[in-house]
Order: C-alpha cells, then structure tokens, then sequence
C-alpha cells in the first residue's frame, strides 16, 4: 500500500482533478467484485488480477489502480466505481 502524503501530487489524467489514496474498505470491495468477474476497466477489458491500493478521483467514480506498489494512471485502466454498486 502507498503512502498517503505523495497523492498530493496524483491527479487525474482525463479531468486533471485530485487522486487521493483510496480506503481499505473500498479496495476490499473493488477485490470482491473482481473475484466475482463482474469489473471492467474504463475500455471495457475485464480486471482479473486484485488491486493492491487504488487512488480515488475526486468525485469518486473513477479508482485508478495500485499495481506492485506503483499507481497505472492510465484513463483506459481505470475502474469505473458505478459498476461495483458505489
């Protein structure tokens, strides 16, 4: 899991507003959906592997992953939050 102090400086690609380090509890819920095979990522490509953290957009509908430490802040690789049911 990433630290929370250098988010400050994450922001989104696609509307450039703040990243911040998203909760245990969220990342638990994205990680159960995608063992259930029910998420896809903002191109439409199923996610098969759990997040290890994720940063928040802003306004919450987008979670950009947390891969081996290191945030993919990437608009095709970001996960929608409405499919999970946020």
């Amino acid at each position: 899991m990433m630290n929370k102090e250098p988010t400050a400086v994450y922001v989104c690609p696609v509307d450039h507003t703040p990243l911040a380090t998203a909760d245990a509890q969220l990342i638990t819920r994205v990680n159960r959906a995608i063992a259930a095979g029910r998420v896809k990522n903002v191109a439409g490509r199923l996610v098969d592997q759990p997040l290890g953290g994720g940063l928040l957009r802003e306004d919450h509908a987008w979670l950009y992953p947390i891969r081996e430490g290191i945030p993919v802040l990437l608009a095709d690789e970001a996960i929608p939050l409405d499919q999970i049911g946020l």
